[in-house]
């Protein structure tokens, strides 16, 4: 099976990536839920900056790793997309074949996120601004772990059609 990443910030659109590909058939997950994630202390040496600083104070948003290694264990044969940043995602770099960097500009992250009625994160100023400074702090690391980086202002059908010749590759 070959095993596909789809991670960037909020507002570059991996759930709505995933639901295109689950419905066009392939297996699909999005990290994103109280399934496969959860709530964690997490402690930053030193002192943050906006983008890196925990979604509440001394706590983040992880992946549940024991589920996530049985996600990504089982040899089946297809193609599985899994979408999802965490700050823990590093420990599975090895576990995909590709890992996909979504990325947006700024006002296209701005706008799906006021807009979005499936999760409110993004919603309150605050958190915007955090997104906004992650793309700064944040996006240039997901870029190093990334094998392809693909600007989602296009249109869902163009990127999906995108991710599906890299994961074909």
């Amino acid at each position: 099976m070959s095993r596909v990443l789809l991670t960037g910030l909020s507002g570059t659109g991996k759930s709505t990536l995933i639901e295109q590909l689950a419905a066009c058939g392939f297996k699909a997950v999005d990290l994103g839920s109280d399934e496969w994630s959860e709530w964690a202390e997490i402690n930053f040496a030193g002192d943050p900056t906006p983008g890196d600083s925990p979604v509440e104070p001394d706590r983040d948003w992880v992946w549940r790793e024991d589920r996530v290694q049985a996600l990504l264990s089982p040899p089946e044969p297809g193609i599985l997309f899994v979408a999802g940043c965490a700050p823990n995602m590093s420990k599975f770099r090895d576990r995909f074949d590709s890992i996909v960097l979504l990325s947006a500009p700024a006002e296209v992250i701005a706008e799906r996120l006021s807009t979005r009625s499936d999760n409110q994160y993004g919603k309150r100023p605050d958190e915007l601004a955090r997104v906004l400074a992650q793309r700064d702090v944040i996006e240039p690391l997901l870029r190093k772990l990334a094998d392809r980086e693909i600007d989602t202002g296009a249109s869902v059908e163009d990127v999906v059609q995108s991710i599906l010749r890299i994961a074909r590759d």
